[in-house]
């Protein structure tokens, strides 16, 4: 007789073996009651829990031994029975004979690590098998859109790799490790240990953009935290501070492809926006657009400029990006305009809330930097003198600050010049009075100093420079050709 098809062409499920290797789980807890130290040590590094057997009788057994670990005790046949009575399973897993057995079943517990292995790869099919079952029924009772089940679907597929790559790593290879980072510094001379982002006094101070860290720079609309951004990146994706060029993916949910490759070309080739946006572009100017063209087109760039993302979409998509790409950094502008439909009913400072805890797992679990743009309230604006922004002023929800671990405030002076003229001036230093002059305010960083940095922002190009360019009460000397 023919075997049962179900509805995607797979044989019906009685007609397959159940996914578990029952001599590999006996042989398992045999080795524990042989040498328990080390056979569960080797259960915890590769991240057994009672769940991996099958069995049930197998569960309750491991799941004693792994009580009778935490409280010290000796664990034999006598005194896991004892344990077993104890709890009243004794008789459901077979009796003191069963547990004999186990020990009968190996003679040494030198294969326990191949028997564990056996056990962790039957119990990751099964998840696996799982996962798909759960993932069919959400296709069939959802009432989300395709799109949202989807990126539900694949969250729950990485989360099991995500487990299998996360087993702990021994406290003295860590060391090791940290300590190969020490000597590479040493070797090098740079102390700076992530990513640079180009601009010498914020890598001073922040070391570089690290893996797994969410960066929020924040500021008012038109202070220019999109050009700091795609400046960075074309740092980033040129290797123009380490000579190693790398993968930036970018979400720019605010700007269409067009206007942010445009904004790029007029930066990188310091030719004014408004000259490319109205014709007026010499011969001289048209040259170095088209050098800027022929970089940028080179560089590893990633954009996607779907507006009005979901946080898990984009989440999703982030991980077939990384994995496709070898993203090494995200940069999302920005954060206010995501959205997470499952948290809208509880209101914006909630909603706001689960999307920022949510670009900070996702940085840990694509294991890059995220760098976060961020809208400031008004309360600068409001305030007396000068409007300097700070950490307090982040819009919507106060989560941003707990779960970044650096936020930057960005703030131009120039843009208070004439309120903070008529409350006093703006503290009598005369760069902050210079409209080229920008500040880079380090309002929080959970591993390192935090502090004031002055950056050159050339208006006409959309472009921030090291103050160092340029002198404090004096423009960038760095003009195009043809300009004038």
């Amino acid at each position: 007789m023919p075997a049962e098809i179900g509805s995607a062409g797979i044989p019906a499920s009685h007609d397959r073996k159940p996914l578990y290797n029952e001599d590999a789980e006996r042989g398992v807890l045999g080795a524990i009651l042989l040498d328990s130290q080390k056979v569960l040590d080797f259960c915890i590094e590769k991240q057994v829990a009672a769940e991996s057997f099958y069995g049930r009788a197998h569960q309750v057994i491991y799941a004693a031994m792994e009580d009778m670990a935490k409280a010290l005790r000796p664990i034999d046949v006598l005194t896991l029975a004892d344990r077993l009575s104890a709890q009243g399973k004794l008789d459901e897993i077979g009796g003191t004979a069963y547990l004999n057995r186990l020990l009968d079943a190996i003679p040494t517990a030198a294969h326990a690590e191949y028997y564990i292995d056996m056990v962790r790869q039957q119990h990751l099919l099964r998840r696996i098998v799982d996962c798909s079952r759960n993932s069919e029924q959400e296709c069939y009772t959802s009432d989300e859109d395709a799109d949202h089940v989807l990126s539900k679907v694949e969250q729950d597929f990485f989360s099991i790799s995500e487990n299998r790559h996360g087993i702990m790593l021994p406290w003295k290879a860590a060391v090791k490790q940290t300590w190969g980072v020490i000597e590479n510094i040493k070797l090098t001379g740079k102390g700076i240990s992530g990513i640079p982002t180009g601009f010498k006094d914020i890598d001073e101070m922040l070391l570089g953009l690290h893996n797994e860290e969410l960066i929020v720079l924040a500021a008012r609309p038109s202070m220019g935290k999109t050009s700091l951004a795609m400046n960075i990146v074309e740092h980033v994706v040129l290797g123009r501070t380490d000579n190693q060029p790398r993968p930036v993916g970018i979400f720019s949910l605010e700007m269409s492809r067009e206007q942010l490759i445009m904004r790029m070309l007029s930066s990188h080739a310091a030719v004014p926006a408004h000259k490319i946006a109205s014709g007026m572009i010499s011969n001289a100017n048209h040259g170095l657009l088209m050098q800027a063209a022929d970089v940028l087109m080179k560089a590893p760039i990633f954009l996607d400029d779907t507006g009005g993302l979901e946080i898990l979409e984009l989440r999703s998509r982030a991980r077939r990006m990384k994995k496709k790409h070898g993203i090494e950094l995200f940069v999302i502008d920005y954060l206010q305009l995501l959205h997470a439909k499952e948290r809208s009913r509880e209101g914006r400072q909630q909603e706001i809330a689960y999307i920022s805890g949510a670009l900070k797992n996702m940085a840990k679990e694509l294991k890059v930097p995220i760098l976060a743009l961020s809208q400031l309230n008004r309360a600068p604006e409001a305030r007396e003198r000068e409007g300097k922004p700070r950490l307090a002023d982040l819009r919507d929800s106060g989560a941003i600050e707990q779960d970044a671990d650096v936020v930057c405030l960005l703030y131009r002076p120039s843009k208070y010049k004439d309120d903070s003229s008529e409350a006093g001036g703006g503290g009598g230093d005369e760069a902050l009075d210079n409209p080229n002059v920008a500040q880079v305010i380090i309002a929080k960083q959970r591993n390192g100093p935090t502090g004031n940095i002055k950056l050159t922002f050339r208006d006409e190009v959309m472009r921030f420079e090291n103050m160092a360019a340029a002198a404090y009460g004096q423009e960038a000397d760095h003009v195009s050709e043809g300009e004038a």
